[in-house]
């Protein structure tokens, strides 16, 4: 991380829903960031129903960094901006973990290609959205293209 990096902690909540078919039994699904932690334990159950749990999943930090605000631009420009959070599977109770959380696309599309990640793109919180402008608006530099060349044969 660089001096300019910014962070900021947001709220992840998860759902996990009885699996339609034989071979899961579980379904899992981020469901909502809030930019407001409750004061809760990670994983902790805040409604059950039949056949569903809701669970505040944890705290993620979202990382900005100056040399990514052409992403940010774009995923703010978007009709709907999104922050893509990501759950990964785990041998402990309940059965997944917080990983991370992001409003680079770029970033998201990676973790999309691993095998087992769970990725969602969440609404984008208005308060988080202010901080990724602002944070544009400071940071941002227009880099021209550059292309590369091969080096000489020896």
């Amino acid at each position: 991380m660089t001096p300019e990096t910014e962070t900021r902690a947001v709220a992840v909540l998860a759902e996990r829903r009885r699996g339609v078919t034989p071979w899961q039994d579980w379904v899992w699904q981020p469901v909502e960031v809030l930019e407001q932690a409750p004061d809760l334990a990670p994983w902790s159950v805040l409604r059950q129903d039949e056949g569903c749990t809701l669970y505040f999943a944890g705290l993620a930090e979202v990382a900005l960094h100056p040399t990514d605000t052409d992403n940010y631009r774009h995923n703010l420009a978007a009709a709907a901006p999104r922050l893509w959070v990501v759950l990964r599977p785990v041998e402990s109770a309940p059965g997944m973990a917080l990983h991370c959380a992001t409003v680079d696309a770029g970033e998201a599309h990676n973790y999309a290609d691993s095998g087992n990640d769970l990725m969602e793109a969440l609404p984008l919180p208005p308060g988080l959205a202010g901080w990724v402008a602002d944070f544009c608006e400071r940071h941002h530099k227009q880099r021209g293209f550059q292309k590369r060349r091969r080096d000489a044969k020896a």
